[in-house]
C-alpha cells in the first residue's frame, strides 16, 4: 500500500490540497494572499511530488490486484510527466493572473480554488485506467472551467463565453458518457487494460465497439477542440478572461490529449506478430479505419484552424484559431498509433503550453478593458516594451515551428510518427498547414518591429507576470536546443 500512495502521491496530494483549500477558503475571510500564497506553495509541492514519484518508478512495485483503487489508476511515469506540465501550467496561471485580475476586474479568491481543482481534475485523468475515471475527472476540469470562463462576471462577453461552453460542454459529455456505456457492453469491462485484451482476443462485439469508441471520439474532440467540434472555442477563448483562456487552451488541451493517448492505446492495440483469424482481421479492419477516420479529423483541424486564423483582426481569436490547427497536430500522434507518435505528443504538450500561456500571458499584460486587443495594436510594441515584444517574437517562433525553439522539434517528431505509420499525405497536410501558419504569426512579430503605433503607445504594469514570462522562454528556448532530454523520457514511457 506504501509504494502505491508513493507512485501516487501527486494525485492523492492534490485531492487533498482540495479539499483542504475549501475549508481555508472558508475561514480565512478576505484574507486573498493566505489562498494566493497556498495555491503557489500546492502547485510547487505538486511539482516536486511528481519529480519524486517519477524517480522511484523503477525501484518501487506493487500488485494492482490488491491495491487501493482496484486498478481504477494508472500510477507510473506516463501520468507523471502530466501532471508535471499540469502543475506547471497552473503555477504560470496564478503567478500572472493577479496582475491581470487586480486591473480588470477582482483577484477573488475563489479564481486560485478554481485553477487547483481543474488542475486535479487533470491529473484524474492522466491516471485514469478506468473509463469512469477519466469521465469524473474530464467533468471535474470542466466545471472550473465553466466557472473560470464567466468569472469576470460584469463583463457580458465573459458570461456568455462561460453560458455557451456549459451548454455544449454539457451536449459533448452525453456522446462520452453513452460512449462510454455502449464500450461496456461490447467488451463487458471499463478497466481500459482488460478493454485491450478483450479486443486482441476477439471477445467483444465488434459494432458496439466502434459506435462507443466513436461516441467517445465526439467527446474527447469537442474538448481539444478539434474540428468539427471547434464552433464553440473562438467565442469561448475571446470571452474569457485572457489568463483563463491560456490556461485552458494549454492544460486543458493536454488533459484531453492525455485521454485520446490513454484511450487510442487500449482502444486501438497494435496486432503484431499474429496470425489473424477472420475475427482479429475484422478487428484489425476497424482499427485502421478508426486511424483513417482521426487522420480525417486532424487534417481539416489543422486546415481549417490555420486559415480561419488568417483572418483574425483580434488576437485572442487568432491564437484561439491557432490552438484549434495545434490539436490537429497533436491528433498526429493519435493516428500514428506508435511509440514516436505518443512521444512527439509528450513533447508536443510540453512545448505548447510553455509557448501558448507565455503568449496569452504577454497578451493579459497589454489588455485594457477588453481593448488594446486587435493585431493592429501590437504596431511598434518593440519602442514602449522592448523585452514583451522579444518574448512575444519568440513565442509567435515556436509556434509557427521555426528552430532552434520548442515548437520544431515537437511537429517534427510528430510528422516522422505518420510518415512512419503510413500516413504520408497527413504529413504534407500538416507542413502546408505549418506554412499556412507563418503568415499571422510572423505577421505579427511585423507588427511589433517594423511599423508604427497606431495611436498611443501601449502602456503596461507587468509585475509578476515577469516571472511567468521569464519561465516559459526559458523553456520554449531549452526544449528546442536540447529536445532529446525530454524526447528519451518520453521515449522511455512506451
Amino acid at each position: 500500500m506504501i509504494n502505491e500512495i508513493l507512485l501516487g502521491l501527486p494525485l492523492y496530494i492534490a485531492v487533498a490540497l482540495s479539499v483542504i483549500i475549501i475549508f481555508l477558503d472558508a475561514f480565512s475571510g478576505k484574507n486573498k494572499s493566505l489562498i494566493y500564497l497556498f495555491t503557489i506553495i500546492s502547485f510547487l509541492l505538486l511539482i516536486g511530488a511528481s519529480v519524486y514519484s517519477y524517480s522511484i518508478t523503477s525501484s518501487v512495485s506493487f500488485n494492482i490486484e490488491n491495491s487501493l483503487t482496484k486498478g481504477m489508476l494508472l500510477l507510473g511515469k506516463f501520468p507523471l510527466i502530466f501532471d508535471i506540465i499540469f502543475a506547471i501550467a497552473g503555477l504560470l496561471t496564478i503567478i500572472s493572473g493577479v496582475p491581470y485580475l487586480r486591473r480588470e476586474f477582482d483577484d477573488y479568491k475563489e479564481f486560485y480554488t478554481l485553477v487547483l481543482y481543474s488542475v486535479t481534475g487533470m491529473m484524474i485523468i492522466a491516471h485514469s485506467n478506468h473509463l469512469i475515471m477519466i469521465f469524473v475527472g474530464i467533468e471535474l476540469m470542466s466545471i472550473a472551467f465553466y466557472v473560470l470562463t464567466g468569472f469576470i462576471r460584469n463583463r457580458i462577453t465573459s458570461v456568455e463565453a462561460a453560458l455557451k461552453y456549459f451548454l455544449l460542454g454539457a451536449f459533448a459529455s452525453g456522446f462520452l458518457l453513452y460512449g462510454i456505456a455502449l464500450s461496456y457492453g461490447a467488451t463487458g469491462t471499463m478497466y481500459l487494460n482488460q478493454i485491450s485484451n478483450n479486443i486482441l482476443s476477439g471477445n467483444i462485439d465488434l459494432f458496439y465497439l466502434q459506435v462507443g469508441y466513436a461516441l467517445i471520439i465526439i467527446g474527447l474532440a469537442f474538448k481539444i477542440a478539434a474540428f468539427p467540434f471547434h464552433q464553440w472555442a473562438p467565442d469561448v477563448y475571446q470571452g474569457a478572461p485572457t489568463i483563463v483562456t491560456g490556461f485552458m487552451s494549454t492544460a486543458g488541451k493536454a488533459a484531453a490529449i492525455s485521454a485520446f493517448v490513454i484511450i487510442g492505446i487500449n482502444f486501438l492495440p497494435q496486432i503484431k506478430n499474429v496470425e489473424l483469424n477472420e475475427k482479429l482481421a475484422d478487428i484489425n479492419n476497424y482499427i485502421e479505419k478508426s486511424k483513417f477516420i482521426i487522420a480525417i479529423l486532424s487534417s481539416f483541424t489543422m486546415l481549417l484552424g490555420n486559415i480561419l486564423a488568417l483572418i483574425q483582426k483580434n488576437i485572442k481569436r487568432m491564437l484561439a484559431y491557432s490552438s484549434i490547427a495545434h490539436a490537429g497536430y497533436l491528433l498526429i500522434g493519435i493516428v500514428a498509433n506508435n511509440n514516436d507518435g505518443f512521444t512527439g505528443i509528450i513533447f508536443y504538450a510540453a512545448a505548447y503550453t510553455f509557448m501558448q500561456i507565455g503568449a496569452f500571458v504577454i497578451v493579459s499584460n497589454l489588455e485594457i478593458k477588453e481593448s488594446k486587443l486587435n493585431v493592429n495594436d501590437y504596431n511598434g510594441l518593440k519602442k514602449s516594451h522592448p523585452w514583451l515584444a522579444l518574448f512575444m517574437a519568440i513565442f509567435m517562433f515556436s509556434l509557427a515551428g521555426i528552430p532552434p525553439f520548442a515548437g520544431f522539434p515537437g511537429k517534427y517528431i510528430l510528422f516522422v510518427s505518420a510518415v512512419e505509420s503510413g500516413f504520408t499525405w497527413l504529413t504534407i497536410i500538416a507542413v502546408i498547414s505549418t506554412i499556412i501558419s507563418m503568415y499571422f504569426y510572423i505577421g505579427l512579430i511585423i507588427n511589433m518591429y517594423f511599423k508604427e503605433p497606431e495611436g498611443e503607445l501601449i502602456i503596461a504594469n507587468v509585475g509578476s507576470s515577469y516571472i511567468a514570462l521569464i519561465i516559459s522562454v526559458f523553456f520554449v528556448l531549452f526544449l528546442g536546443v536540447f529536445p532529446n532530454l525530454l524526447i528519451n523520457i518520453a521515449k522511455s514511457l512506451f
